[in-house]
């Protein structure tokens, strides 16, 4: 891999483990144009990584991931067409996760909303700190969840939960999202590094080859379904990105306020 092709991720590796960090601590790492595009392109790099049969996701400082930057949602507000093109882009993101055959742990150092709920809950095994939340918000912010999240959630933890997670925004707590099964395992923050590292070294100590055919075959299901639905999510997310309650949603972001919806 080249490393220096990647300005928004920090790379390190521990034997057979590659720990790739959402590299934006200022900004909660949210995502902004660079971080996505960087995303887009990652997985097949580290399918192609010959140094590395365990891959770590997580984010620098005290967030794992704030889903969108204010000032990107901004740009797509005043050109859709820029949100249209990026699209593809989240396309990219959620086929080469669930195409990656190397286990990929998404160790939930901090709260990890829309974009970032999907990119742990894409990976295969979810760690997550007791005082994190997740929690996918997109319609808190006028858009549909057509990065994976609307696809994903139900696959986890049921049509019942899911949708009202999703129809309503709101975050869970660490240990309700374990309690409903959406996350793998609930750590004290000060022994979650610990608690991934032993699991982590113990899947790079295994059977390699078994454990990527097992992991291809689990997908299945997954790739099957996401094939078959992901464009539908990701136009009407594109649809909603042109409406009204979108725009007014950032704009009340950013002006520190309530959105009022119109329903349109």
């Amino acid at each position: 891999m080249d490393f220096n092709a990647y300005q928004c991720l920090r790379f390190t590796r521990q034997g057979r483990v590659l720990t790739v960090s959402l590299n934006r601590p200022e900004q909660r790492n949210a995502v902004n144009a660079r971080l996505h595009t960087e995303l887009s392109r990652l997985w097949p790099d580290l399918q192609h990584d010959v140094d590395s049969d365990v891959i770590v996701l997580t984010g620098e400082g005290a967030a794992f991931c704030a889903g969108g930057d204010i000032d990107w949602m901004q740009s797509h507000v005043d050109d859709p067409a820029a949100f249209d093109r990026m699209a593809r882009e989240g396309k990219d993101i959620a086929f080469g996760q669930l195409d990656l055959e190397k286990p990929l742990i998404a160790k939930v150092n901090g709260h990890a909303t829309g974009l970032g709920a999907s990119l742990a809950l894409l990976s295969d095994i979810v760690l997550i700190s007791a005082d994190a939340k997740i929690g996918d918000p997109h319609v808190s912010v006028g858009l549909v969840a057509g990065d994976g999240g609307a696809l994903i959630w139900p696959q986890i933890v049921g049509f019942a939960k899911a949708r009202k997670y999703l129809f309503t925004g709101e975050l869970l707590g660490a240990a309700e999202a374990e309690r409903i099964g959406l996350v793998t395992e609930v750590h004290p923050r000060d022994q979650l590094d610990a608690a991934t590292d032993a699991l982590a070294q113990r899947l790079a100590g295994g059977a390699t080859l078994a454990m990527r055919y097992t992991k291809i075959t689990a997908n299945l299901p997954l790739r099957a379904l996401f094939h078959a639905h992901f464009d539908a999510g990701l136009a009407y997310e594109c649809l909603s990105n042109r409406s009204a309650d979108h725009a007014e949603a950032v704009a009340a972001f950013r002006e520190r306020r309530k959105p009022q919806f119109s329903g349109g």
